[in-house]
């Protein structure tokens, strides 16, 4: 092999090639969305020898395996599955990890419907749960309990957008026998390489970055080792999840733009978090990328960039006056999901269901997604909107 191969191919080219194969795709650049449900078998030897995950549409087509190949490889884990959606993918590899009278050590900014099945579904298998600060780093050792298995990690956090120290975390939950999940679909397998700081299962809802264009649901589980795959695939498995072929030709596609998108949506965002930090109706701008931001700089030692997601805590006002900014946006749309190509905006509560958290009960919070928009045309779009909120408010 030449010198010219051997060298490390940069992220830009992997993420344009991985889990592509001219033979699936009978030439064409990109595989198609292989529909069906039954596998025809001509013998009998051929039938008993097959494989689970190629007996039965179930369990996959070459659509779907080719995404989950490519994002293992982006990952640098052993295998990944995909899962219908990225609450299922975190739902899944929770349930694959405990057992009735185990303990989740959960961090207090998880996305709120884990919180949810949290206090549903895990307790009433007699699993208990401790919500901890994001923050912890290296002292979650104290937290650990001799029945703690699993030690639940999102970074940064929804709504608040703490970076956690993820090596610090994973080195005290290893030391104490106890594995280590996370949320990693901020970041993507670009931007946080989550298995490379210690991670055992990375977990992404696809349906954000990677999908990108608001247009289908998925999640994945990445596992860091073979027998850990092994385990919640199996687990997996016996709960019937399967992806649809065409939700997987839709992820396919949009990761070969990941990394190009995810550039702009930080540049469109740091001009507009930027200007957003200047402005007298703004209190505070949580995004992680903005230099003297809380947790700029653990994302500058782990993270290789950022995407467009960030909080903006306002100034007291009444909540009229927000309805009022929100209600006459022009490019900044209501939505729940993010991590298409459009900008959204939502009003937010952290504080009023955390444990701990930086944002106090009543504080006024604006969840932004920057999308690919000329970041001018955003700022104009926003710099109506506070003028509203101060009419309002006065």
């Amino acid at each position: 092999m030449s010198e010219a191969a051997a060298t490390p191919l940069h992220v830009e080219t992997r993420v344009t090639h991985v889990g592509r194969d001219a033979k699936l795709s009978n030439g064409l650049v990109s595989i198609p969305p292989y529909r069906g449900s039954t596998v025809l078998f001509d013998k009998v030897e051929q039938l008993k020898n097959s494989s689970g995950h190629r007996a039965y549409g179930r369990w996959g087509t070459p659509t779907g395996r080719a995404l989950e190949s490519a994002l293992a490889q982006l990952e640098g884990g052993a295998s990944a599955m995909l899962t219908p959606s990225g609450l299922s993918a975190i739902t899944t590899a929770l349930l694959a990890s405990v057992k009735p009278g185990d303990h989740v050590l959960m961090v207090d900014s998880v996305y709120p419907p884990v919180r949810g099945f949290c206090e549903t579904v895990l307790k009433k298998m007699n699993v208990g749960t401790t919500y901890y600060p994001p923050l912890a780093g290296a002292g979650i050792a104290e937290l650990i309990q001799p029945n703690t298995t699993v030690v639940y990690t999102e970074s940064p956090g929804s709504g608040t957008f703490e970076v956690q120290d993820i090596p610090a975390i994973c080195a005290a939950a290893h030391a104490a026998g106890a594995r280590v999940l996370m949320d990693n679909t901020w970041g993507t397998a670009l931007l946080f390489p989550a298995l490379q700081h210690g991670v055992d299962l990375s977990i992404h809802s696809l349906t954000k970055y990677v999908v990108g264009h608001s247009d289908a649901l998925l999640g994945v589980i990445v596992a860091r080792t073979r027998e850990l795959y092994l385990e919640v695939r199996a687990f997996h498995g016996a709960l019937g999840l399967t992806a649809s072929p065409d939700d997987a030709f839709l992820g396919l596609r949009g990761l070969r733009t990941l990394a190009v998108r995810l550039r702009q949506h930080q540049e469109n965002a740091l001009q507009v978090a930027q200007w957003l930090r200047e402005q007298p109706q703004v209190r505070e701008v949580l995004y992680p990328a903005l230099p003297g931001a809380p947790g700029h700089e653990l994302w500058k030692r782990d993270f290789h960039g950022a995407s467009g997601l960030f909080g903006v805590v306002l100034r007291p006002a009444p909540e009229a006056a927000v309805v009022a900014m929100l209600d006459g946006m022009q490019l900044f749309k209501m939505g729940f999901s993010w991590g298409g190509f459009e900008s959204l905006v939502i009003p937010v509560k952290p504080g009023g269901y955390r444990v701990s958290s930086p944002i106090a009960a009543g504080d006024l919070c604006l969840r932004v997604h920057v999308g690919l928009e000329n970041p001018l045309d955003l700022i104009a779009d926003l710099e109506a909107g506070l003028q509203r909120l101060a009419a309002s408010t006065a």
